[in-house]
């Protein structure tokens, strides 16, 4: 923990020069996951990865709610650039938490990107229960290998491109009593505490708007951005933006990188205004 009390966050970093932008991933996600993209914003931008809190090499805590992980975000976004406003990209869980993050860090966010989400409560959207319950099933005291994790994932997670984003998070360690196998995000805090993360809290929902300029990016074919949700958006962010990607569900950033690469940087460079587009 920090001095403040707050969770380190291990970061990643991928180009040195140009305005700085931060890529918050998704729940049982990892700053790793936007590699792809930081890599071709890098020429020109400073882009910094994050794990969250509880994911990946971040510590864990004993907190889970977005104003403690915009905290844990803003925190690490001042020791790495003190005085600095930062372009802010986060996807699901990640947009929350940018959102989170403008709304009580006004001054730490010259821009937003909210990826297929919205501030609202969810409720009976996701197959995250599945996949909590997948990874939980797996005999970790007698694991032998990564295929036999897969083999227990399966029956719940039937899309391979899911179990392998679940998988990422197994890690197999060599120590003195020999080998063993752990999940590297705090399986047990989140998968208690999964409803918490379909909240939006009143606190947030009543906050002050954000005026600065801010993208809704929501994949066509996803249930997370819905016309009923646009008027929640636009009273906490006035200056938005809605980008509809055709062919893609709600991973619009892997479904769609190159797409989603250009909406992007189109947005960093140029001013955004309260208009609706459709990208192909």
């Amino acid at each position: 923990m920090s001095d403040r009390g707050l969770p380190r966050l291990h970061t990643t970093t991928v180009g040195e020069d140009g305005n700085p932008v931060v890529f918050l991933h998704g729940l049982f996600g990892q700053g790793r996951n936007w590699t792809t993209i930081a890599r071709a914003l890098a020429e020109d931008h400073h882009v910094l990865l994050p794990d969250l809190p509880d994911h990946g090499r971040s510590e864990w805590s004993d907190r889970l709610g977005y104003p403690a992980m915009a905290e844990a975000v803003a925190a690490t976004l001042e020791a790495d650039r003190p005085g600095t406003a930062w372009s802010v990209v986060g996807h699901s869980m990640g947009g929350k938490v940018a959102m989170a993050l403008a709304l009580r860090r006004p001054d730490l966010v010259a821009r937003l990107v909210v990826v297929d989400i919205a501030p609202v409560v969810y409720d009976g959207i996701s197959n995250f229960g599945d996949y909590v319950r997948a990874m939980r099933a797996v005999p970790l005291d007698r694991l032998q290998q990564r295929g036999e994790a897969e083999a227990v994932l399966e029956p719940l997670v039937p899309d391979p491109v899911i179990r392998g984003f679940l998988l990422q998070n197994l890690r197999r360690e060599s120590g003195p009593n020999g080998v063993r196998w752990r999940w590297q995000h705090n399986l047990a805090l989140l998968g208690d505490r999964l409803t918490d993360l379909w909240q939006w809290p009143d606190a947030l929902a009543h906050a002050a708007p954000y005026p600065g300029p801010v993208l809704w990016v929501a994949g066509a074919e996803s249930d997370y951005v819905r016309p009923a949700y646009a008027e929640a958006m636009r009273a906490l962010f006035p200056a938005v933006r809605t980008v509809t990607v055709k062919h893609a569900g709600h991973w619009v950033h892997s479904e769609q990188p190159a797409v989603f690469t250009g909406i992007v940087r189109q947005f960093l460079e140029t001013p955004a205004s309260p208009t609706a587009a459709s990208a192909t």
